[in-house]
């Protein structure tokens, strides 16, 4: 089962929920897990897991390669190409790899052979292991635009025979959609304030365009206004989970320690979420 932890924005508690979720499927529920941390730009689960034996691959995505020898300056790569990352102006081939998805189409569509490929870093994956639980993610190379190539290569190592825990982007754009397409189930982690509410319902749209089956869940519940409540109920979305507004998580997350470990009268909280989680006739 693969199961994303999601938000429309930032700060709302995705990382604490990712994180303590699979720590109690794999302490207390007894279950295999895999975290894998989607959140490439910014990969924080690892900072209270902290895993051990770590490994880590060089992703690299294929640019091209131009030979000025073969090229003649008819433009069918420039053509085909729907990023900019190759362009012709005035017979003159022009590359800007940091624009290029790796579709490999110019490669195709050069005439004479003038092009081929060459490989750019985009970033590493990391995976490890942390009491039982196996860890992945992915960090992002400084400086680099393309985030959704490195989070596909996060998913790839996904097991296909544990419970797979995907902690995603925070938002609604390309790299969050590479995150959680594919899962069996999306929890959109939101807080009852303006900006949580408004991303909320961007953050609802995108996994119903998807065709995800998904739930809400409120971080800082005992906060803020009723409007995410209300919103779920005429929108028949179940809420989940509510953490309310509590100083002491606050400071265990500030000291990078679990919430399951050092406040364990939330695990009641968490077993209610894996129930639901299982068994759940989701919106």
């Amino acid at each position: 089962m693969n199961i994303a932890i999601a938000s429309g924005k930032g700060g709302t508690g995705k990382t604490t929920v990712a994180t303590n979720l699979a720590f109690y499927l794999r302490h207390y529920a007894h279950m295999e897990v895999t975290l894998l941390d989607c959140d490439v730009e910014e990969p924080n689960c690892h900072l209270f897991l902290k895993p051990a034996s770590r490994e880590t691959t060089i992703v690299s995505l294929p640019v091209p390669s131009l030979d000025p020898d073969k090229c003649t300056g008819c433009g069918q790569c420039s053509e085909i190409c729907q990023f900019a990352a190759i362009v012709c102006l005035q017979g003159k081939v022009l590359t800007f790899p940091d624009l290029c998805h790796g579709c490999g189409g110019c490669i195709l569509a050069c005439p004479t052979g003038a092009l081929s490929e060459v490989e750019r870093e985009i970033g590493t994956v990391e995976t490890g292991t942390s009491e039982g639980i196996n860890t992945v993610y992915g960090r992002l190379r400084i400086g680099e635009a393309m985030s959704p190539p490195l989070i596909k290569a996060v998913k790839s190592r996904a097991s296909q025979e544990q419970i797979n825990i995907i902690d995603s982007p925070p938002g609604t754009s390309c790299p969050v959609i590479q995150a959680v397409k594919g899962s069996d189930f999306v929890l959109l982690v939101t807080e009852p304030t303006p900006f949580g509410f408004n991303d909320l319902v961007l953050a609802v749209e995108m996994v119903r365009a998807l065709g995800l089956p998904f739930a809400v869940g409120i971080n800082r519940s005992t906060i803020g206004d009723d409007k995410v409540r209300e919103y779920c109920r005429n929108e028949k979305i179940p809420i989940m989970l509510e953490i309310p507004e509590d100083r002491e998580i606050a400071r265990a997350y500030s000291k990078g320690q679990m919430v399951l470990e050092s406040l364990p009268r939330y695990r009641a909280m968490f077993a209610d979420l894996c129930l639901r989680l299982m068994g759940v006739n989701p919106c």
